[in-house]
Parts: C-alpha cells; sequence; structure tokens
C-alpha cells in the first residue's frame, strides 16, 4: 500500500469489505461488486488518482473473495479507463477523463467550443488546397462540373490534447483565397459572407481507423464518434461538407428534446 491511499491497510481492507457487502443482497456477480466498491472508493476519492491498488493476493485476503474473481473485477475497471495495470508495477488508479459537452441544437466551430469551456484550440494542418471533387462532394455541394473545392483536412486539439480529425469540404468561390483562412473555418466563411445558417448532421459509432488513431494517440478500433455535417446558409446553398472522427471517451452530444403533438 502506498501513502497515495488514504488510511492504513487495515482501514482500506474493511472499508472495501462493507462496501462489497452491502451489495451481497442481491443476485449481482462478486466480482461486479467488487469492482462497483472500487469504483466508489475512486469517485469518492478515497482511491486517488494515481494511488496504488494492494495485489491480487491482498485484495483477495482482505475481501474474502478469490483471486479469480478479483482479477475479474480488477479486468471490469481496466476496460471502464477507471484503472490502469502496469506490468511489472501494479495496478493504478487513473486520473479521470475530462469530457466536453457538445450540443446538436446550434451550429458553432470547433474554435467556438474550446473557447467556451476555457481550452486553447489548435489546428493543425494535414492538407489545404484546391482540388477537384470527388462524386460524393460534388453531389453533396451541388457542384457543376468543372466547379472546385477546397478541401481542408485537420487534426483539432485543445490545450495541446487531440479530440478530433476533420475532413471540410468547401466550395471553391466560398474561400477563392488561402490567406482569408485563419485557424476557425466558419470565422473566414463568415467574412465572407456564406456562413452555415444551418445544417443536416449525421451522428454514428465507429471503430477508430489505424489513421485517424494515430493522429489522436489512442489505438486503431477504439469506439470513435464519426460525424458528418451539410451545412447550409441562409439562403440555402451548400457550402459545407464534413466528416469527422471524435475521440468516443472525450464527448458527450446533447441534444434537447420535446413533445410534439398530442399524446
Amino acid at each position: 500500500m502506498t501513502d497515495a491511499l488514504s488510511g492504513t491497510k487495515e482501514d482500506f481492507g474493511t472499508l472495501l469489505a462493507r462496501e462489497i457487502q452491502s451489495g451481497a443482497a442481491d443476485a449481482t456477480p462478486r466480482y461486479i461488486r467488487l469492482a462497483n466498491a472500487l469504483r466508489q472508493m475512486v469517485e469518492s476519492l478515497v482511491l486517488g488518482s494515481g494511488a496504488a491498488l494492494p495485489s491480487e493476493r491482498l485484495l483477495a485476503e482482505m475481501t474474502g473473495l478469490s483471486r479469480v474473481t478479483v482479477r475479474r473485477g480488477i479486468e471490469l475497471l481496466v476496460r471502464e479507463g477507471v484503472l490502469e495495470q502496469r506490468r511489472g508495477s501494479g495496478t493504478y488508479v487513473l486520473a479521470p477523463i475530462e469530457r466536453f459537452e457538445q450540443p446538436l441544437a446550434a451550429i458553432t466551430s470547433f474554435t467556438e467550443d474550446m473557447l467556451s469551456y476555457g481550452r486553447k484550440p489548435e489546428t493543425r494542418w494535414l492538407a489545404r488546397e484546391y482540388a477537384s471533387p470527388s462524386a460524393q462532394e460534388a453531389m453533396t455541394l451541388g457542384l457543376s462540373p468543372g466547379d472546385r473545392v477546397l478541401r481542408l483536412h485537420r487534426l483539432r486539439l485543445a490545450d495541446a490534447l487531440p479530440l478530433a480529425v476533420e475532413l471540410a469540404i468547401v466550395p471553391a468561390d466560398v474561400l477563392p483565397d488561402l490567406s482569408l483562412l485563419g485557424t476557425s473555418l466558419y470565422e473566414a466563411m463568415a467574412s465572407a459572407g456564406a456562413r452555415p445558417h444551418k445544417a443536416l448532421q449525421r451522428m454514428h459509432a465507429c471503430a477508430l481507423p489505424e489513421f485517424e488513431a494515430r493522429l489522436l494517440e489512442a489505438e486503431a478500433g477504439e469506439p470513435a464518434l464519426f460525424l458528418e455535417r451539410i451545412s447550409r446558409t441562409a439562403a440555402g446553398r451548400v457550402v459545407e461538407f464534413t466528416r469527422s472522427h471524435f475521440k468516443g471517451d472525450r464527448f458527450d452530444f446533447v441534444a434537447e428534446l420535446n413533445l410534439q403533438g398530442e399524446i
């Protein structure tokens, strides 16, 4: 037991055993009761960030559970991101992951969102070029043969933390000069009189592709959120077709729902 844990080894063991016993009245499996008890101790700061857990053997002795049960409970919390196992070192409490709440009812830019959280937004350009559109892009943007697009591929960060990879496609005549483009695409579009007024946005869960995973400092196949946004001006012209991969453990997308019609 390290100094990162509150109280003595005996105090910790007594508290843990009591938490586990409190769930014994139902049919909850014992490894889940152990995981729930440890999670509660993390949330109540009895186990602080960086605290080292006792070994499986000691946890089994403290709780009267088998080592197999203890191992399953710890593995559950590792999958949830509450604990981290370090080879040859032990099991530690991870710092809580900050999540950003992303409203779905308003059109806002990544820059605006991060500034509203008091974070410093940052853009790393992967591509910033004029090009011929793909067939899907031309159809979505309503382009004519020979029209070109501005292709903007970006890694978006907040306080140096990589959060999303975005590929935005904009008709070239909306922003005909790259010097007009700063860190915020929507600011540049507003200056050009083409700020999106409404948008259709689709979102689904996905496995993080290998390319995006490298940029987001994650593992390929990790849960992620894929967003596709098609934005129009007040006059109805489509001026943006954006596809983004967001880290699944960093964002909560929130929409306010209202009852329509009679029940």
